[in-house]
């Protein structure tokens, strides 16, 4: 008896934080709609949106591959030489970082607190702020795209391989502290085995992303295929923006594919 009144009271409880969780969940929609500024649509948008279909439905293939000077294919292999770089730079800076912000790697809070927090801030600043900083400081081209991609990695890689530590099995490393080894011996036979394949893991799934960021870098200047995107945008060459459009979207999906079937191997 008591435990069906206790039930019949919780029902109604729950029912109200629903409700009051949609309500919520209204009000913010409609507070961002508001907010949105709505001036109509322009005479031209239906010609523009006719001459943008068409070109991107027809696509300007002799773009492909030309003898002399920039092309489709050296803009893709560009943008892939970013992420690469990129990501590799990231992945050997941030795991220093992630033992650092680790909370069973060290004795006290306060060291893997400053850790993590150190990691926030570093990913606090999106790709493309650190692109127009990189190309302030370096001059424009793939060396910023680089710089950038590396150093927003190294704050969400960072997280994640810290995350991997802290999440796996602490029998090994007992096992081998009673057997009388030091700390590299525990980090190198006990540690590093478990957490390697994780870490593989989120380098190819962040490589996927930074493929992707890297296309929007060149829009800025940060090199890639971004740069002739942007050119061919502002001419309103809307067939050279097919193909290139086109060519990312071949680009990506192969790597999506290739990169998927590594990590369910790993994982």
């Amino acid at each position: 008896m008591m435990n069906s009144w206790h039930d019949r009271v919780q029902k109604p409880k729950k029912s109200r934080y629903r409700w009051l969780i949609y309500v919520a969940l209204v009000v913010v929609y409609i507070w961002a709609f508001a907010g949105i500024p709505y001036h109509g649509i322009k005479e031209t948008a239906g010609q523009i949106s006719r001459a943008i279909l068409t070109g991107i439905f027809s696509p300007d293939w002799d773009y492909v591959y030309l003898p002399d000077g920039e092309d489709l294919l050296r803009g893709l292999l560009d943008t892939l030489a970013i992420s690469i770089l990129g990501t590799v730079i990231s992945t050997i800076v941030c795991v220093p970082f992630a033992f650092w912000a680790a909370i069973n790697m060290s004795n006290s809070r306060w060291v893997s607190g400053s850790g993590k927090m150190v990691l926030s801030f570093i990913r606090t600043f999106p790709e493309i702020v650190m692109a127009i900083l990189f190309i302030k400081a370096v001059g424009p081209g793939s060396f910023a795209g680089v710089l950038a991609l590396g150093l927003h990695s190294v704050g969400m890689l960072g997280k994640l391989f810290a995350d991997e530590v802290e999440n796996m099995e602490h029998g090994p490393v007992e096992a081998l502290i009673a057997t009388g080894a030091n700390r590299m011996q525990i980090l190198w036979f006990a540690v590093i085995p478990q957490v390697l394949p994780g870490f593989l893991s989120y380098t190819l799934y962040r490589f996927e992303i930074n493929v992707r960021s890297a296309t929007i870098l060149g829009v800025i200047g940060a090199g890639g295929i971004g740069t002739p995107l942007i050119f061919a945008l502002s001419s309103r060459n809307w067939d050279r923006v097919g193909i290139i459009l086109l060519g990312i979207i071949v680009m990506i999906t192969i790597i999506d594919m290739i990169s998927g079937a590594i990590r369910k191997k790993l994982v």
